[in-house]
């Protein structure tokens, strides 16, 4: 089916996630090879548009995590290169990096999302904006990367915010904290993979829990009446049609399951480049559906395309 097609794997790049990035470019690069494709493995620089045009590959997959390659700027790059790229497109990679403007679209779309504000950095720390417990996040970063939980014994916010190395912009998002279970699910094209819960093993499932080994325990499928269960995958399917995503995406959720029904279901948001890693939730969701790595990965870039 490959006949030896050309794929230029870009991993890496200078976003906070640059680690998990390089992991899930070297396992996707390992599953190209095994299926015959020939595979050019690109740690992404600046100088990333001449890289492309002299490697002159026939795909792109995207395994870049954060910015550029998460947020339309690798999308453009590619769009003027003419290089048929995998996962969504410049406007909806935009759009669901940052959170607050994707809350609004997949609320008008009848994806229900927790309420929240945004405010500078520097006004975060200087009073509770929501009242306790509420959570503290930038606006345009993936994978737990610079999130507070804000407790009521927290005498104030987090002063971490007005360091002078940080890096995650001046806009941060405060929601309302959504007890409950951790969930999330994955599209493949325009259907649902299944739900998996997410139990961390330590307090809170930051950027380490979600990457470590052992970081978290992963309940597939998750423990849900069949109506949340579904409802789930349906939400998931609706916010990555309202987003305009393609190829594969993950939604995460937040579910207090002391409500009735499926009310207490919240969408957090909808990550376009979610980990190809051995701990990695797609794959895992992917593999409980029937479908290996290997053919998740040829998925992928066969289904690349320019004008995503």
């Amino acid at each position: 089916m490959n006949s030896g097609k050309h794929v230029a794997v870009l991993m890496g790049g200078w976003s906070a996630e640059r680690e998990v990035s390089l992991r899930s470019g070297r396992a996707c690069a390992a599953a190209l090879e095994r299926l015959g494709y020939r595979t050019t493995p690109i740690d992404v620089g600046r100088d990333i548009a001449q890289v492309l045009a002299g490697a002159r590959p026939q795909a792109a997959l995207n395994l870049l995590h954060g910015r550029p390659g998460e947020d339309g700027t690798i999308q453009g790059v590619l769009e003027l290169l003419g290089i048929a790229y995998t996962h969504s497109g410049v406007l909806a990679s935009a759009l669901a990096m940052h959170k607050e403007r994707a809350k609004v679209v997949m609320r008008a779309a009848g994806v229900p999302v927790p309420d929240g504000i945004v405010v500078s950095r520097f006004e975060a720390t200087k009073r509770h904006v929501l009242a306790p417990p509420y959570v503290i996040k930038p606006v345009s970063e993936g994978s737990s990367v610079g999130v507070f939980i804000v407790t009521a014994d927290h005498a104030h916010p987090p002063q971490e915010l007005t360091r002078d190395d940080w890096a995650l912009g001046d806009q941060v998002l405060c929601e309302k904290y959504i007890a409950g279970k951790e969930l999330t699910c994955a599209v493949m094209g325009d259907q649902a993979f299944g739900v998996i819960e997410i139990v961390p093993t330590v307090k809170f499932y930051d950027y380490e829990a979600k990457y470590a080994p052992g970081g978290s325990r992963h309940v597939l499928p998750a423990k849900l009446l069949p109506d949340v269960y579904q409802e789930v995958r349906r939400l998931a399917v609706q916010a990555h049609q309202a987003l305009g995503c393609r190829g594969v995406s993950r939604a995460d959720f937040r579910y207090d399951d002391r409500m009735d029904g499926t009310r207490g279901l919240v969408c957090l948001e909808v990550n376009t480049q979610p980990g190809m890693t051995e701990t990695s939730l797609v794959p895992e969701l992917a593999a409980f559906a029937g479908v290996t790595f290997d053919e998740l990965v040829r998925w992928m870039v066969e289904d690349a395309s320019l004008s995503r």
